[in-house]
């Protein structure tokens, strides 16, 4: 008797040589409620993405990631301008896994829009505070230079910033494999979702050291304790047309989050 037709068998393979972050995207893609798209709004530092759950209207942010479209002229950086609120939003969220980082952008944001609210579950309590009181007189690593870091390194054991553009004291971003083995607590910005490197960094972390993921682009989902994450520190829209506005016009996240953001924390049980 046939195992299975061609292509299941087909389907089968496939899963096997599933890339841990292609793995990642579709258990996030797949919890997501349904949803219509109501606004997207592509900023300079910001992507808001605006949807309707049932009665519920609610926007999810990520970081719009820097275009690279001048290198790939054979594809523009957002393939269907002027058209993506007529795209079901499970769709939208799916551009992930796009090659454009704009696009991936534009996915995140839709991510966090759809993605089942456990508000029970949040509390307000923003990354800086986690990370210094469970890095005191030890080692951390931050992959991402968050605007805190000089203030954290005084109050954490050791500090070391992994940052593809280092400054300062930054470390730079290839020498992870040497650096998040030694961390006892390893905070890593959202930002790895959208360059594709989240997992390849977790993979590096040592037994037992705590693991935040944060950033306002973080999905406050479950789906991530799997991976490894203990605290998840992100965002959640309180005030989506006044943020909408602000985004559009260059605003950097201190100001979205002074004009209707709540910075939320949630941790494994």
């Amino acid at each position: 008797m046939a195992r299975g037709t061609a292509s299941t068998r087909a389907s089968r393979s496939t899963r096997l040589i599933e890339r841990p972050m292609e793995r990642l995207f579709r258990e996030l893609l797949g919890v997501l409620e349904p949803g219509r798209t109501l606004d997207v709004k592509l900023g300079l530092h910001w992507t808001m993405v605006t949807v309707q759950v049932g009665d519920d209207v609610r926007s999810g942010l990520a970081t719009t990631m820097p275009s690279v479209g001048h290198h790939h002229r054979d594809r523009p950086d957002v393939q269907q301008p002027g058209h993506l609120e007529a795209m079901d939003a499970r769709v939208l969220a799916g551009l992930i896994a796009s090659p454009s980082p704009v696009e991936r952008s534009i996915g995140l944001a839709a991510i966090n829009a759809l993605l089942p609210r456990k508000s029970r579950a949040w509390i307000d309590l923003n990354a800086e505070e986690v990370i210094a009181d469970a890095g005191a007189g030890k080692g951390v690593a931050m992959v991402g230079h968050f605007p805190f870091a000089e203030r954290l390194r005084l109050r954490v054991g050791r500090l070391w910033v992994l940052e593809l553009d280092p400054r300062g004291d930054d470390l730079p971003a290839s020498r992870a494999p040497e650096i998040i083995p030694q961390a006892d607590v390893l905070a890593i910005t959202s930002v790895t979702l959208l360059n594709h490197t989240l997992a390849d960094l977790l993979a590096l972390r040592r037994p037992r050291a705590l693991t935040l993921l944060m950033g306002p682009s973080t999905p406050m989902s479950p789906i991530l304790y799997d991976w490894g994450v203990d605290i998840l520190s992100g965002s959640v829209v309180t005030d989506a047309e006044a943020v909408r506005v602000r985004l559009c016009q260059g605003a950097g996240f201190r100001q979205l989050h002074k004009a209707g953001v709540r910075l939320v924390t949630m941790r494994r049980r």
